[in-house]
Formats: C-alpha cells, sequence, structure tokens
C-alpha cells in the first residue's frame, strides 16, 4: 500500500480545513485543530491528513468484504 498523498490544509482562524484533491474533506475545530497542527509540524502531514478524513483505510479490505465467506 502506498503512502496517503493528495491532500493539503489550511488554517483559518482557528479551523483547520483539510482538502483532498480540492474537495473540502473535513474541518477539525478546537483542541482537536491546534493537535492537528503540533503533530503536523514534527510528522507526516500527509498521513495525519489521511487520518482524520478517514481516507486512510484502502488495503484489502475493500475485496474481503466482497469475498463469499463474509457476505451474511
Amino acid at each position: 500500500m502506498g503512502s496517503p498523498s493528495g491532500f493539503e490544509f489550511a488554517v483559518r482562524g482557528d479551523d483547520v480545513v483539510i482538502r483532498h484533491r480540492g474537495v473540502t474533506a473535513t474541518v477539525l475545530r478546537g483542541a482537536r485543530a491546534q493537535e492537528f497542527l503540533a503533530q503536523a509540524a514534527s510528522g507526516d502531514a500527509q498521513l495525519l491528513m489521511a487520518r482524520a478524513t478517514g481516507n486512510y483505510r484502502r488495503g484489502n479490505e475493500r475485496t474481503a468484504r466482497r469475498h463469499p465467506r463474509n457476505q451474511n
């Protein structure tokens, strides 16, 4: 699985707006926004944004969901 890409963020007042490929994915507010900014300064911002938006699970779970063993 490759590393996440295509994310960008902008700080607007106390909020952090995260976009994925130009489309707003989520807005972080308050303590969560401050925590994100602190972690982004010292870590992989792309991975943090993917996790914040829920867009980081792109492995085999889509294939596994369709497998006959996992059907109800």
